[in-house]
């Protein structure tokens, strides 16, 4: 009997692993194609698509249809053959469809607007991914599963369109085929409203299961129980998907689990009616062949629980006892593998992050404000249509300067010393355009000009300082000071002036774009103009760089002045 309630417990835990292990599988299975939707939501093309308006040219239909095949949705298909379908619908009653070995058809104003009202009635307003037992393919019906997620336009933050892929139901079978559940075992799939996703059967599938076995199920939790629902006594153990809300449902038959100990019981009795000593002998050779390998069995799960993947030894005989643990050994090498296959994945996922932050930055360094840029170039246009003078060559010569050293992608840090010249070729073009000399105050000690800093930091903020500090113009009492030093482990390099400064709230909303450590995006101000690019980026590209607890601090005070330091390691100094 004791022998008999582990092997129950036994056969239970291993149900309860193969319905986790299923349920990660699936949800891995999905995972990979809500990335590829992801893949899709930045793509200039479809989010221009999304824009188009009603009355759009046919022409302009046909050119985004075909450069969307061609870039984004054909790419797709090759890296995700089971997909059958891609399609785009937007809030202007444009539509796109894509198919993948499947027969095409074509909707009419009607039937995309039908699409349209089903998908919004089905999915969340701020644009969360979701799962339905839908499809748009004639004949598909209950044989497709639809991903579909609202997405925006190019010129709008507003969600106005719909993006949505179709799958065959009947792969997610492939995921579990490594999993043994005997002659009349199986799974099945439920999703949050008690409809059947997938089950063997395929007649069931798209049918409301019935109400009390959902009620015992959702009861249940994970937890196993018996019900005979499908005409036999069977034992259930369910898992929900975390992603998908649905419940992956393991059923084994109750007298094929049984089965083992019904024979080795009746065996027992039998023996035990002929005589004492045979019984003997029987219960010494089944206390062999019975509990050790059971204690083996049970070592090794709780190896297993440890994370230690070993398999266990196996008896030279063959049994039913046997056999489970060939079927444990072949669980656990599977669930290694699988370890090992997130692993992989996770390593994978972690290099792509990686150079995703590292085009980011690149591409922050040439949007830093080239409005300055412009201005000068008008500048010299002046100068060269008035007179001819020596200015326009210091002029070119600075903005020379300037260029050469701001399209140098491939350098992230640069010493203070090539800053400080940077900033001084800048003061050069800035003297023709204010038509004024002014003169920076730099206070930094001759031993930190070697320190490294990020490359065109310092420059933003001084033109950040020309351009708000002193709205009404530059007098002779106003300056600009750059300082900086080493503060309890801290390199930090600050910009102070005693311009106009900024009222409390305007300081405090500014340190709230800060702390949101996001790229600026060229917000308009209450002026109509954008502005605060540089000082945000300066921040974040330090923060890039260094992480995240470095950056730009800001203080200010109304009709008294604004510093704003930058807050960098020391442990970096270039080597002379």
């Amino acid at each position: 009997m004791i022998t008999s309630g582990e092997l129950e417990e036994m056969v239970e835990n291993q149900m309860n692993q193969i319905a986790g292990n299923a349920v990660h599988h699936t949800d891995l299975y999905l995972k990979d194609y809500e990335r590829s939707i992801v893949s899709l939501l930045t793509n200039r093309q479809i989010m221009e698509f999304i824009d188009l308006p009603a009355t759009r040219e046919e022409y302009d239909y046909y050119l985004y249809r075909k450069t969307i095949r061609e870039f984004s949705v054909d790419p797709l298909f090759i890296r995700n053959p089971k997909l059958a379908s891609v399609y785009l619908i937007s809030d202007k009653k444009n539509a796109v469809y894509y198919y993948n070995n499947v027969n095409e058809q074509s909707f009419n104003a009607e039937d995309i607007q039908k699409q349209r009202d089903y998908f919004l009635a089905n999915t969340t307003a701020d644009g969360q991914l979701s799962i339905l037992n839908h499809t748009i393919i004639e004949g598909q019906e209950n044989q497709m599963l639809t991903i579909v997620r609202r997405i925006r336009g190019y010129t709008s933050p507003e969600l106005s369109g719909l993006l949505a892929i179709e799958m065959r139901s009947a792969d997610l079978s492939a995921l579990w085929k490594g999993i043994d559940l005997g002659k009349y075992g199986y799974l099945f799939i439920i999703d949050d409203k008690g409809r059947y996703i997938y089950h063997p059967n395929g007649g069931k599938v798209g049918t409301d299961v019935p109400k009390a076995f959902f009620e015992k199920l959702n009861q249940a939790g994970s937890s196993s129980f018996i019900d005979a629902n499908e005409g036999d006594e069977r034992m259930y153990v369910a898992r929900k998907s975390e992603f998908s809300d649905w419940q992956l449902v393991v059923s084994m038959p109750l007298r094929e689990l049984r089965k083992p100990l019904s024979n080795i019981r009746s065996t027992t009795l039998v023996v035990g009616l002929f005589t004492l000593i045979l019984a003997i002998l029987l219960a010494y050779r089944f206390g062999k062949s019975i509990a050790k390998p059971v204690q083996t069995l049970k070592s090794g799960m709780r190896e297993t629980e440890k994370g230690n993947w070993a398999t266990i030894p196996l008896p030279p005989h063959r049994d039913e006892i046997v056999e489970l643990m060939v079927r444990y050994n072949l669980m656990v090498k599977r669930l290694s593998e699988a370890v090992d296959r997130v692993v992989q994945v996770e390593l994978s996922n972690s290099e792509i992050r990686m150079e995703r932050q590292k085009a980011e930055f690149q591409s922050l360094q040439l949007q830093i404000n080239p409005h300055f840029m412009y201005n000068t170039l008008e500048t010299i246009v002046c100068y060269a249509t008035i007179q001819d003078s020596e200015e326009i060559s210091e002029i070119v010569k600075a903005l020379a300067y300037m260029l050469r050293y701001s399209v140098q992608t491939n350098l992230e840090e640069i010493t203070v010393a090539n800053e400080l010249k940077h900033v001084m070729y800048y003061l050069v073009v800035l003297k023709h355009r204010i038509g004024r000399e002014f003169e920076i105050d730099v206070a930094i000690k001759p031993e930190y000009l070697l320190h490294v800093m990020v490359r065109l930091t310092l420059q933003p903020l001084i033109e950040n300082a020309f351009q708000h500090a002193f709205p009404d113009g530059l007098e002779d009492y106003h300056f600009i000071r750059i300082d900086g030093g080493v503060s309890d482990g801290i390199f930090w390099i600050s910009v102070e002036d005693n311009g106009s400064g900024m009222s409390e709230m305007k300081l405090l909303q500014l340190q709230e774009k800060l702390n949101t450590n996001r790229l600026a995006d060229g917000e308009v101000d209450e002026a109509g103009k954008k502005g605060g690019i540089g000082v945000l980026n300066v921040h974040r590209r330090i923060q890039m760089v260094y992480g995240e607890q470095y950056g730009l601090r800001i203080e200010s005070i109304i009709e008294q002045g604004t510093k704003m330091t930058m807050v960098m390691p020391t442990s970096s100094i270039h080597a002379v």
